[in-house]
């Protein structure tokens, strides 16, 4: 499960050893961390990580898909904590040492900052291979992120980046060793923490603002 620890002026978010899948009970102790990262005075960044091959793998769809009545309330929650993770009025820096896959890439694309280890792991959006589309808030968030033509690819194909590749489509900022990915968003946090504050987060909501608006109401579209 998600474990939030603090280094000097960097938290760290641990999102576990697993699959890190969101589940409801990971979302609330995702979306606590956050919280808490939010209200803390001062400069400070944040760094998401993982441990083992995968980084997250989105959705815990064995737990949705007995529950379809349960399926706006959930997808919401999720989209809230890329809401969360938009407007945070810290640096966020998204450490990505394994698989990312369909909400899981999402996640890391709400970072501000994203490194991958190079030589394995992939950051993919299967929706388009498992006939579940994208929600319009989802589409403005890897738009907004994303070069229009990589979101094309990523979106349309469930193409799978490695990590230079990843890199280099511009996905993320850079790829490093495995035993450097940590490191790399623990000194770019450390840099950028004295640029938290309140008018971060304005900024932020102010950039992202129409992606914010369909990420809260969540419209699936046709």
């Amino acid at each position: 499960m998600p474990r939030l620890t603090q280094e000097g002026e960097i938290f760290v978010l641990d999102l576990g050893g697993g699959e890190n899948r969101y589940s409801p009970e990971a979302v609330r102790e995702i979306g606590d961390a956050l919280a808490e990262v939010a209200a803390t005075p001062g400069p400070r960044a944040l760094v998401t990580t993982a441990t083992g091959k995968i980084w997250s793998n989105g959705l815990d769809l064995d737990w949705l898909l007995p529950r379809p009545e349960m399926a706006r309330e959930y997808v919401l929650s999720v989209q809230e904590l890329f809401v969360s993770l938009l407007t945070l009025p810290c640096p966020a820096i998204a450490a990505v040492q394994g698989h990312a896959f369909g909400a899981g890439a999402m996640h890391v694309l709400a970072h501000d900052y994203r490194v991958m280890r190079a030589d394995r792991g992939f950051f993919c959006f299967p929706e388009v291979d498992i006939s579940m589309p994208f929600t319009y808030g989802m589409g403005e968030l890897i738009q907004a992120k994303l070069d229009a033509q990589v979101a094309h690819e990523a979106m349309t194909t469930a193409h799978r980046y490695g990590g230079e590749e990843a890199a280099a489509a511009g996905i993320v900022q850079a790829a490093v060793p495995e035993d450097q990915v940590l490191d790399w968003a623990m000194d770019k946090a450390a840099r950028l923490a004295p640029k938290a504050n309140d008018s971060a987060r304005v900024i932020k909501q102010r950039m992202y603002a129409g992606v914010i608006e369909q990420l809260r109401m969540l419209n699936p579209g046709p």
